[in-house]
């Protein structure tokens, strides 16, 4: 590093390879995530976070630092998500405040940006925890002003403030009980050491062109990096359950004296809050139990975007469940705005003809796999949005869906747990439409409600006929194990084939057929008068009769029918009725 200051056009090189470092890095970061409990992937939230910020910084051509300033204070603001993103938007906007009036960067006027930066982030949450990303940036700051008047060394600068924010962030376990249970640094503050050690090695002369294609760096395939199990955390003290995200365009003056009126109100309801306005914009994170009071509070203010709803609790669980987190994040890109990626099937993307007459009922299903997409468009669902575990669809993907079926009445069926929320949230904003949620939480209760819907009858009769009818199904689920555990008295090994029934395992083996049969078996009781076996992407037509086979013969007092899934991750999904 030659200069001893640093010009807008060096900052936003620095700034687009940091971007891309924290890009590469993100899955590593993501096996990171155990504070207090998983509630999305810190590196996957930053990521987005600051990408949101970088397209914009890459667009600029004639420009001076206080257009690069706005560019990387207004993209991640409004691109940041989870509390660690949003932590970050705020650091880099404090950032952004002071540069802004400077056309070349010293390293006094960097300190200063930095402390700026700190401050702003703790201003923005409402309760700031040390042992966070928040302790990773404040003790970095603090060096960043111990070394002004000891060196005009760029070069020194950021070494010795990096070599202090590692130092901070291996304390981190010392400070939050959480992470030294579980072996791990904090997630947060390992993912803004990778930004600000990717702006330096770009100063150093090692910089990451915006249109580089990056990989990301696979993780250990392990839950916590330093050899923990992040899913020995226990989550009996989640007192509120759903992680609340969303983006207020504010429509009216926003003075202080309103701001805090309504931190406090959401401190009434909740905890983990961050409220960030600026420019017509307020960023909203909130963890609660009543993610609707948050929106009908924040709707007085303008209107409602970028709306997300995480159960917590549920995601928890999930995470020692086949893996699937670890494989899908493998597999599929990430969506901008809601953090997984959910598309309509590409046959079913055409908007209604307008010359078609509306319909009186439509229907929009949540779904995976082209067999279960073909059973439930049999049963005449209009619109099929894939999705599911870990690629939860979003509220905007609920509505547009929704805004696609040429119907008064459109049934919602998420067949998620995960998504229902989301699914709510879309018919509160559906203005044209009746929209009727059907709390699905599986696709065999999906399925059983569609069975007992009735043309003849009114929305008011058939949202109580099949909201009744998922009560009826028990759904199971075979999958894998990605690695050893201990749970619900099972010593699971990596790779063991597990049987699960409403997310609790109920058997655990090492062949498919003998793990579904005792899942099915635990399942079918005297009431029992109908299974279905819906087979996975894996799995065979034979393989699949010869397990109902193998009930029929055990339970002749029941029906076994088998049909054809094509759902990934699960070999089989099993309906009993």
């Amino acid at each position: 590093m030659n200069s001893n200051t640093m010009n807008a056009s060096m900052l936003k090189e620095a700034f687009l390879t940091a971007a891309k470092t924290l890009e590469a890095k993100k899955e590593i970061i993501n096996e990171l995530n155990v504070f207090p409990v998983p509630d999305g992937d810190t590196g996957t939230n930053m990521t987005l976070t600051i990408m949101s910020a970088a397209k914009e910084v890459a667009a600029l051509q004639d420009f001076g630092m206080k257009e690069l300033a706005k560019a990387i204070a207004s993209g991640s603001l409004r691109g940041a998500r989870g509390n660690s993103g949003v932590i970050l938007s705020q650091l880099l906007r404090g950032f952004t405040k002071v540069i802004q009036d400077h056309d070349e960067l010293t390293i006094e006027i960097i300190a200063d940006s930095f402390e700026r930066a700190v401050e702003t982030a703790y201003k923005a949450v409402m309760k700031p925890k040390e042992g966070t990303i928040l302790t990773v940036a404040r003790m970095g700051a603090e060096r960043a002003r111990e070394l002004v008047g000891t060196t005009d060394s760029m070069e020194e600068f950021f070494s010795k403030i990096i070599e202090k924010m590692k130092e901070a962030l291996d304390y981190t376990p010392e400070l939050l009980p959480v992470l030294k249970e579980a072996g791990v640094v904090d997630s947060g503050g390992a993912g803004l050491l990778e930004v600000v050690t990717g702006g330096f090695d770009s100063l150093n002369g090692h910089p990451i062109p915006f249109d580089t294609e990056i990989k990301a760096e696979a993780g250990s395939g392990k839950p916590a990096a330093r050899g923990a199990a992040s899913d020995d955390i226990s989550t009996a003290d989640i007192k509120f359950g759903y992680c609340t995200e969303f983006i207020i365009l504010l429509d009216k003056e926003f003075p202080e004296s309103e701001e805090h009126k309504f931190k406090a109100f959401l401190e009434s309801i909740g905890d983990s809050i961050v409220l960030v306005a600026d420019d017509g914009v307020c960023k909203v994170h909130v963890h609660t139990n009543d993610p609707g009071a948050a929106f009908s509070r924040a709707i007085k203010y303008g209107q409602l975007t970028r709306m997300k709803i995480d159960n917590m609790r549920e995601e928890h669980n999930e995470r020692v469940i086949a893996g699937v987190n670890e494989i899908l994040a493998s597999e599929k890109s990430v969506a901008v705005e809601t953090g997984k990626e959910t598309k309509e099937t590409p046959e079913k993307k055409e908007a209604p003809k307008a010359e078609e007459p509306r319909k009186k009922d439509g229907f929009v299903a949540v779904s995976i796999g082209e067999g279960l997409n073909e059973i439930l468009t049999g049963l005449g669902v209009d619109r099929i949005i894939e999705g599911g575990q870990t690629m939860n669809p979003s509220t905007d993907d609920v509505m547009n869906a929704i805004e696609k079926v040429n119907a008064d009445n459109v049934y919602v069926l998420p067949n998620n747990g995960n998504i229902i929320l989301a699914a709510q949230q879309a018919k509160m904003l559906t203005t044209d439409k009746n929209v009727i949620v059907i709390p699905s939480k599986t696709i065999p209760q999906g399925i059983s409600a569609l069975i007992n819907y009735m043309y003849d009858n009114s929305p008011e009769e058939n949202e109580a006929a099949m909201t009744e009818a998922l009560k009826s199904v028990k759904t199971g689920q075979i999958t894998y194990a990605v690695r050893d555990t201990s749970i619900d008295g099972f010593d699971v090994k990596k790779n063991d084939i597990m049987g699960l029934d409403d997310k609790t395992i109920k058997a655990v083996g090492s062949t498919v057929e003998d793990v579904a049969f005792d899942l099915a078996a635990q399942m079918i009781d005297d009431n029992s008068e109908l299974v279905t076996l819906y087979y996975g992407d894996q799995m065979s037509q034979e393989e699949a009769d010869a397990l109902a086979n193998r009930l029929s013969d055990d339970f002749p007092s029941v029906e076994v029918e088998v049909h054809e899934g094509d759902q990934p991750i699960y070999y089989y999904i099993i309906s009993v009725e």
